[in-house]
Formats: C-alpha cells, sequence, structure tokens
C-alpha cells in the first residue's frame, strides 16, 4: 500500500495550520526537554482510540471524553517522565486544571478563539503523559512549562522534531513521519509523531501516537478510518506483552487544505484518506517495534494463506510475542521450532505437517521448513540472514486465502537492564 506514498519524516508540522513546541519543565528529570505542545490554527475535527487497560490513566479518561462528547480540539500537551496513572481524583485534576492552564495561555497569546468567537476553554485541549505509573505529576512545573510552550509555538519543521524528541522515555530515536497526497487537485498532507519503546503491546505501551492533518473531514469519518487503521498497524505490533495504562492515538484533522469535505465512506477521497493514513500508522508502529527496549532488531512475521483474517493476525501476532523466538533472533539462531511452537499455541486449529516457514531479511532469502519439515540449509547463512537490523519470518499455513503481519523485536540483555531500574 506505501507504494502509493513517499513517506518522509518531516512529523506534526507538515500539514498546513499546525505548530508545535517543546520545553525541558523538570517533570522528573533535570537537564532533558520533557513537555511538549501541538496546536492547530484552527478548530481541529478530533478522532482517538485508547487502551483496553482496565487500569486507564486519568489522561486517558481526559482525552476520551473529549473526544466522544465534544469530537474537536485545539491543541495537545504532552509530558513524559510521570504518567499521570493510577492517581486517583487529583490526577483527573491535574488534567483539566493542565488543560485550563493551556487554553488561558494559548487565548493570551495567540489571541484564540473558537469557531462560535469564545476564549478557548479546558474542553479544547487533550493531555497525553508517559512514564512512571503512581507519581502525582508537579502541577506547578506543568503551569510553567504550559507557559513556555504556548510562547515558543512554531510551524517550523525543527519545532515539530523538538517535539518528538521531547515525549521520549526509554525510546533511543524520535519517531516521525509524514506524507503528501493529491485529493481533488489540492495537495492534502499529513504528520505524525509517536513515542513507544517499552510495555508495548497495544489493543489500542507506553504507547503515544498524534496525527496531524489539514484534510477537510467529518469527524465521523475520521473515528471510523482510525479505528480501521489500528487494527493492522498499532494493534499488531509487541515489545513485551505488557498493554499499557496510557496507550493514545489521537488524530486532528483542521480542514485548511481546502479540499472538499470526505463525508460518505465510499467515496474514492474516503479510500485514499484511509490509505494514506494507515501508511502513516504503519510506518510509526514499524519505528516503535524496532526501538523496543534494547532491540537490535525488527521482527516482522508474515502469516500466508490463513483461512480467516482473524486467524492470521492471532498467529502472527504469537510468533511476535514469543520470548523463546525473540531470544533466538537476538542469538542470530535460526530455531525454527520455536516458531512452529508459538503457532501451535496461538488457539488457531491448523495443520503443522503443511507449514512452511521462510526467513527474509537485506541478507537474502531461507526457507527453513517445508510442510512441516526441516530442509537442509546452511546454519552459517542463516546467522547471517538472521544478523541484519529488519528480519522477517514468512509463515505459509496453506489452509485459505488471508494474510496479516505484525512487528516486534528482539529480547536482549539490555531489556532487562533497562525495566530492572526503570523508576530510578
Amino acid at each position: 500500500m506505501e507504494e502509493k506514498f513517499v513517506i518522509e519524516n518531516k512529523g506534526v508540522c507538515a500539514p498546513k495550520g499546525f505548530m508545535a513546541a517543546h520545553t525541558a519543565a523538570a517533570i522528573k528529570y533535570q537537564g532533558r526537554e520533557d513537555m511538549a505542545m501541538i496546536f492547530s490554527e484552527t478548530d481541529a475535527n478530533v478522532a482517538g482510540t485508547f487502551t483496553t487497560n482496565v487500569v486507564k490513566a486519568a489522561p486517558v479518561l481526559w482525552d476520551r471524553k473529549i473526544v466522544t462528547e465534544k469530537g474537536t480540539a485545539r491543541a495537545v500537551v504532552i509530558n513524559s517522565g510521570i504518567a499521570n496513572a493510577c492517581t486517583g481524583e487529583e490526577g483527573f485534576s491535574i488534567c483539566r486544571e493542565t488543560a485550563e492552564a493551556a487554553a488561558k495561555e494559548l487565548s493570551a497569546v495567540k489571541g484564540q478563539k473558537d469557531a462560535s468567537g469564545k476564549e478557548l476553554s479546558d474542553q479544547d485541549v487533550l493531555v497525553a503523559s508517559t512514564g512512571v505509573i503512581g507519581m502525582q505529576l508537579p502541577m506547578d512545573r506543568i503551569t510553567k512549562g504550559v507557559e513556555t510552550l504556548s510562547k515558543s509555538l512554531s510551524g517550523e519543521e525543527e519545532a515539530g522534531h523538538g517535539a518528538a524528541k521531547a515525549i521520549m522515555t526509554t525510546d533511543t530515536i524520535p519517531k516521525e513521519v509524514s506524507l503528501s497526497i493529491s485529493m481533488g487537485g489540492v495537495e492534502v498532507t499529513m504528520g505524525g509523531m509517536a513515542k513507544g519503546s517499552g510495555m508495548i503491546h497495544p489493543n489500542m505501551c507506553t504507547m503515544l501516537s498524534f496525527i496531524t492533518t489539514d484534510c477537510k473531514i467529518s469527524q465521523a469519518m475520521l473515528q471510523k478510518a482510525l479505528s480501521a487503521v489500528v487494527e493492522d498497524t498499532y494493534n499488531m505490533i509487541s515489545v513485551d506483552g505488557d498493554t499499557s495504562t496510557n496507550d493514545t492515538c489521537v488524530v486532528m484533522a483542521n480542514g485548511v487544505a481546502g479540499n472538499p469535505e470526505i463525508s460518505d465512506e465510499n467515496s474514492p477521497e474516503y479510500k485514499l484518506f484511509l490509505e494514506a493514513l494507515m501508511a502513516v500508522n504503519k510506518a510509526l508502529a514499524m519505528k516503535m517495534a524496532g526501538d523496543g527496549e534494547g532491540a537490535t532488531a525488527l521482527f516482522e512475521v508474515q502469516v500466508q494463506n490463513a483461512r480467516t483474517k482473524k486467524e492470521a493476525k492471532i498467529l502472527a501476532k504469537s510468533v511476535i510475542c514469543s520470548n523463546l523466538t525473540k531470544a533466538a533472533i537476538f542469538g542470530h539462531d535460526a530455531n525454527w521450532g520455536r516458531i512452529l511452537c508459538a503457532l501451535g499455541y496461538a488457539g488457531v486449529d491448523f495443520d503443522p505437517e503443511k507449514v512452511d516457514l521462510t526467513i527474509v531479511s537485506s541478507a537474502g532469502t531461507l526457507k527453513l521448513v517445508e510442510d512441516g519439515v526441516a530442509l537442509p540449509y546452511s546454519e552459517e547463512e542463516a546467522g547471517e540472514i538472521l544478523s541484519k537490523e529488519k528480519v522477517s519470518c514468512i509463515c505459509d499455513m496453506k489452509q485459505g486465502s488471508e494474510e496479516a503481519t505484525a512487528w516486534g523485536c528482539d529480547l536482549t540483555y539490555d531489556y532487562v537492564k533497562i525495566n530492572a531500574d526503570y523508576r530510578s
């Protein structure tokens, strides 16, 4: 699908009418940037998907209410270091106070008003947090951070880059993408940034994803598109099997591009928008999987010729979640038995004597198993294939015509080191 689009890394400021900012507010650590803001110069339709964990962080509850009841927003305020999860009424109050502070500052600094001509309110501001669970956010530092962010907003590409860096925790690289498409003769742009490295097992980690677009699309169609896209992107990655309390994916569409509004799911424009949104979120999801805590390789599993799409997804995720398989990828060991085993306990019925397993990377392609039986192959060649930064395993189930792809990473010594002292 991505062949249609040129994926770039210009981030959330790529679409028209969006700005960003970043600052060091000393939320938990000194000497590092830890707050960011995304701002739309006009009211933006907003859609969101959130964690399925029963334990939901305060920002998730705040954002979900705005998305479902209001459907528009002007800004997102994000902090790293402290997750504002399991913080009770005080944590929710901090969300409201943060949104109030941002609305006040933006109204004063930018002279901003909403579509009805009123000054911005807390209901125009989404919030997101990532970091340690159980600690309360220092509201005085959040307020000062919001003041700085509001005054330093910029639509320059570098502002988006800085925002992407500020939301990182154990991430080793910022994660940004962008693309442009022609929609009825009008250029429409999407940009995105995300963070996620550990506690990644979305069922839509601490996974945060923010997409901006200048496309004009109804809120209903925006939500429909995001809900569909999440199923084949973020919900198909895993680093460690832990579903976070803070998973949030938000899309803001401000309509500044000026294309005719997309309001029909059967229109060619909606289908093109859906494909573009899929490309952006797939790129971000793969960046997250490849940057798993301590990871040295992105591990991709393609299940082919399954009976149903659902079964293909279950099988693919079972393999990328297998700690034994992940460890084998780290050791560059073609231990195909672990892959077949992970398929076998996934909860999907299949004939193991029909399965083919093939490994692929930039070093080449090698079939390890045919009809459930090992083929003669060179361990040296297999090790070379498995030593690259991206390794794929193709599992041909020979049961039907459905397929699915999942993404994970190898399991390394550093994963344990990182998580053994995460709070310190």
